[in-house]
C-alpha cells in the first residue's frame, strides 16, 4: 500500500506546486497592469504616441511582464525562464497586431484576445520547463544592507498596498456603494479556499460581517450623497481594524493579505474624507 500511493501524493503535489506556480505568475501580471496603469497614464499624459492602440497594449504588456518578473525573481527562477515568461506576454499582442493594422480586427477585439490569449501562452511555457515549475519555490536570496532593509522589505504587503492606491491620491474618488460587500466577502471566499472557516465559531463571525456590511450598503444606497460617502468611508476605515485583528490573531486569511488590506482601507477610507 504504502509504495503504490506514496508516487500518486508525490504526483499530487507535483501538480499542485505548478498549479500554484501558474496563479502565482498571473495575480503577478494583474498586479503589474494595475500598479504601473496609472504611472504611465500620468507620465504620457499629453503625449499621442502614447494613445494609440498598439502601443497602449505594448505598454500594457511590459507592465504585465515587470509585474511577473519581479514575481519570478523573487521566487528564485533564473533569468532564462523570466524571459521566456516574457515573451509569452508579448507574443499574442505580436501577432494580434498584424490584422488590427489591417483593419481586420478592433480595438475591443485587440486587447481582449491579446489578454485571453496570454494566458495558454504562458501554460505553454510552463509546460515547456515542467520540472521547474513543479517543484517547491527556492525562495528569495538573503537581501543585503542589514536589518533596516530586512525590516523594510517584510512590509512588502504595505508598500504593495499603498501602490495599488497611487492613483487614489491624485484623483481621489468614491468607490462604488456594492463594492463595500467585496471586503467581509473576499474573507469569506479566501476562508473557504484556505479551509480556515471549519471553526463555527469563526464562520459565524465572518457571516456576521457580511450581513454588517450589507446593512450598511443598504443604509448608504438610501441616503443623500454625502451621507452615502461618510457611510462609505467609515466602512472602509471600519475594515481597516478587522484587518488588523485578523493580522494580529493570523486566522482565516493569510496575515501578508490582512497586511495589505489594511493599507488598502485606510487609504480609500481617508482619500474620501479628503475628497468629502
Amino acid at each position: 500500500m504504502t509504495t503504490e500511493t506514496t508516487p500518486r501524493v508525490a504526483v499530487s503535489g507535483a501538480r499542485m506546486r505548478f498549479l500554484r506556480h501558474y496563479v502565482e505568475m498571473v495575480l503577478a501580471m494583474v498586479a503589474g497592469m494595475l500598479l504601473l496603469g496609472p504611472i504611465w497614464d500620468a507620465v504620457t499624459a499629453d503625449s499621442a504616441l502614447f494613445a494609440r492602440t498598439d502601443v497602449g497594449v505594448l505598454v500594457m504588456a511590459t507592465n504585465m511582464t515587470l509585474g511577473m518578473s519581479i514575481w519570478m525573481r523573487y521566487r528564485g527562477h533564473g533569468w532564462a525562464p523570466i524571459a521566456e515568461m516574457g515573451a509569452a506576454m508579448y507574443a499574442p499582442f505580436a501577432v494580434l497586431l498584424v490584422p488590427h493594422w489591417l483593419g481586420a480586427l478592433s480595438e475591443h477585439g485587440l486587447m481582449l484576445a491579446g489578454h485571453v490569449l496570454m494566458l495558454p501562452a504562458m501554460l505553454l511555457v510552463m509546460l515547456f520547463r515542467r520540472a521547474e515549475y513543479s517543484a517547491p519555490h527556492l525562495g528569495p536570496a538573503p537581501l543585503p544592507g542589514g536589518p533596516v532593509v530586512a525590516a523594510l522589505a517584510r512590509r512588502w504587503p504595505t508598500w504593495l498596498g499603498l501602490l495599488m492606491t497611487f492613483d487614489l491620491w491624485i484623483n481621489p474618488t468614491v468607490p462604488p456603494t456594492p463594492i463595500l460587500l467585496m471586503l467581509p466577502g473576499a474573507y469569506l471566499v479566501i476562508g473557504l479556499f484556505r479551509r480556515t472557516l471549519r471553526d463555527r465559531r469563526v464562520l459565524a463571525l465572518q457571516l456576521a460581517g457580511l450581513a454588517g456590511y450589507l446593512a450598511l450598503a443598504l443604509v448608504a444606497m438610501s441616503a443623500d450623497p454625502r451621507t452615502a460617502g461618510y457611510l462609505i468611508a467609515a466602512g472602509w476605515l471600519a475594515h481597516a481594524l478587522w484587518d488588523l485583528g485578523h493580522h494580529i490573531a493570523d486566522r482565516v486569511v493569510p496575515r501578508g493579505y490582512a497586511e495589505l488590506c489594511i493599507a488598502v482601507d485606510l487609504v480609500i477610507g481617508l482619500t474620501i474624507l479628503f475628497l468629502l
